[in-house]
């Protein structure tokens, strides 16, 4: 295992989950194969939809919607996720647990597939074609989905929430297939320690393998080179401990400038891929019900109850 301060050294350092289960104190240990945890207990709808097909095979959306539900007049909002794995590996499976609890609140939620370099062979440019491309899709599919195509929220965590941010700020790598009449710009933001400075980190590698990325490449997706004062509003959660918070800070710094909401909290000490272990799962998922309900995307209070002695989150 690498040591933590090499994230700012590498454009590999979007670590794994497991990776960054590895970093984890003691206490921490032990958590269960990813999902394996689940934040509800009511059932939820599950289906799946294909909702790409590349050079390099099918894509899927992984459905999670309110059960027992039949098709109304109602359009409720939907997310999409995208997991993390430094656009090398990961699995949808990151985010099922977020996405069933948000479907138990009444969101249509979906964890995207994306082309990622294990199974691929392909460099993060395709991942964000193919994340602007599912954001896409969900909007030309709002009426068989039941869903408001103006209440999208993109969200994930280490490279899946640069994806997210990708789909919001980055103007280049589109799909050739996709119709461009469709907004691949997402309503909100819900971003897990993301990686928001690519090309900083870029250039301050030193030496090695940069999964494919260029400069060019780096700098065409780097989303806090784009901000401008039509960002939709977001919600950032990282470790204190995690050097890519500073790219994080940066975004907050900036957004804000231009009277753009942006949220930042902070887990104290905790390093890189905190949020996917208990209880910081429950401590991040139940403040992002809360960020989504300030929007009007959510009513009443939150229904997920934080473990005993939970540690809580710093807003900054």
């Amino acid at each position: 295992m690498k040591a933590l301060s090499l994230l700012v050294l590498s454009i590999a350092c979007l670590f794994s989950v497991a990776s960054a289960s590895a970093q984890a104190p003691a206490k921490q240990k032990g958590k269960a194969k990813k999902g394996s945890v689940h934040l509800i207990t009511t059932p939820v709808k599950t289906s799946e939809v294909r909702y790409k097909t590349t050079p390099q095979g099918e894509l899927k959306l992984h459905v999670y919607s309110p059960a027992g539900e039949v098709q109304t007049a109602v359009q409720r909002p939907c997310v999409v996720f995208f997991f993390g794995g430094g656009w090398k590996s990961g699995s949808y499976l990151q985010f099922v647990p977020q996405a069933e609890y948000l479907a138990s609140r009444g969101i249509v939620a979906a964890c995207a597939d994306y082309r990622i370099l294990s199974l691929h062979k392909t460099t993060p440019d395709k991942a964000v074609e193919d994340a602007k491309s599912a954001i896409r899709w969900v909007r030309a599919h709002a009426v068989e989905l039941g869903i408001d195509p103006n209440k999208v929220i993109a969200a994930g965590g280490s490279a899946g929430g640069h994806l997210a941010a990708a789909t919001a700020f980055c103007a280049a790598y589109d799909a050739d297939g996709d119709d461009k009449s469709i907004s691949a710009k997402p309503n909100a933001l819900v971003l897990f320690n993301p990686a928001m400075n690519i090309s900083t980190l870029f250039k301050q590698r030193a030496t090695g393998d940069n999964n494919g990325i260029t400069l060019e490449m780096a700098e065409a997706i780097t989303p806090n080179s784009f901000v401008t004062k039509d960002a939709p509003p977001a919600i950032l959660f990282f470790g204190s401990a995690d050097e890519l918070k500073v790219g994080g800070d940066e975004y907050v710094a900036k957004a804000r400038a231009l009277g753009v909401r942006a949220e930042m909290y902070a887990a104290p000490e905790m390093p890189h891929g905190f949020f996917n272990r208990q209880p910081w799962l429950e401590v991040t998922a139940r403040q992002m019900d809360v960020f989504l309900g300030s929007l009007g995307y959510l009513g009443g209070e939150p229904t997920l109850k934080l473990p005993e002695g939970a540690p809580a989150l710093v807003k900054e």
